[in-house]
């Protein structure tokens, strides 16, 4: 039973049908207790949580490149929640239920640092996954001092490994050594740039899928 403590116009504590009264940091409030949901699981609903699914299942094993690439936008929020929200409006592809991340409009690094030329990934050569790219550290705001940040995503085993203090941008190559229990396995393949202070992205690219030797 809820009480009235100070006349009708007073604070209410407990619940009064479906009005439930309180206080909260010595202010009195009341809210209305919400009605049940005749359906819980509309299509509607199942189709959200399995989006979300699909995308949580993507961007878990990311989450230190996430906390590199969406630092920029963690406003009021994460850097995980961030990509969650891009990756939901903009990154999600088939039809119901059958929802998946689709990677090459999948971004893990968000920012306005020039992003990378004319990349290409080699996955052929056993334990190593090759990626190169052109020199254009003369072009817009891009440095030759940017580093490379590249990944490699395994979605059978959902897992990646990455390397986020990569080679220079001049350098125009980095080699990433991946588990030999890979072999066989599809990777997909991403990449930007960071600059040496750490305090600009660019874009990340999606560079196709491969076969891991």
């Amino acid at each position: 039973m809820g009480k009235i403590s100070q006349g009708i116009l007073g604070g209410l504590s407990g619940k009064v049908g479906n009005v439930i009264g309180g206080s909260w940091k010595g202010i009195d409030y009341i809210r209305i207790k919400p009605s049940s949901v005749a359906n819980p699981r509309t299509v509607g609903q199942v189709n959200q949580r399995t989006k979300f699914s699909s995308v949580l299942e993507f961007l878990q094993p990311n989450k230190d490149f996430i906390r590199l690439g969406y630092k920029n936008y963690a406003v009021k929020r994460t850097e995980f929640n961030s990509a969650m929200s891009y990756l939901l409006s903009n990154a999600i592809t088939g039809i119901a239920p059958d929802f998946t991340v689709d990677y090459t409009k999948a971004l893990l690094s968000r920012g306005s640092l020039s992003g990378v030329l004319n990349g290409t990934v080699l996955t052929t050569i056993p334990g190593q996954v090759d990626f190169s790219w052109d020199d254009n550290s003369d072009e817009g705001n891009a440095n030759t001092t940017d580093k490379a940040m590249v990944l490699v995503y395994n979605p059978s085993k959902k897992e990646s490994i990455y390397i986020l203090d990569g080679a220079l941008r001049t350098a125009e190559s980095q080699t990433v050594t991946i588990p030999n229990t890979y072999a066989g396995d599809t990777v997909e393949l991403f990449m930007a740039f960071i600059s040496a202070d750490g305090s600009q992205v660019s874009n990340s690219i999606y560079l196709g899928s491969g076969t891991a030797s």
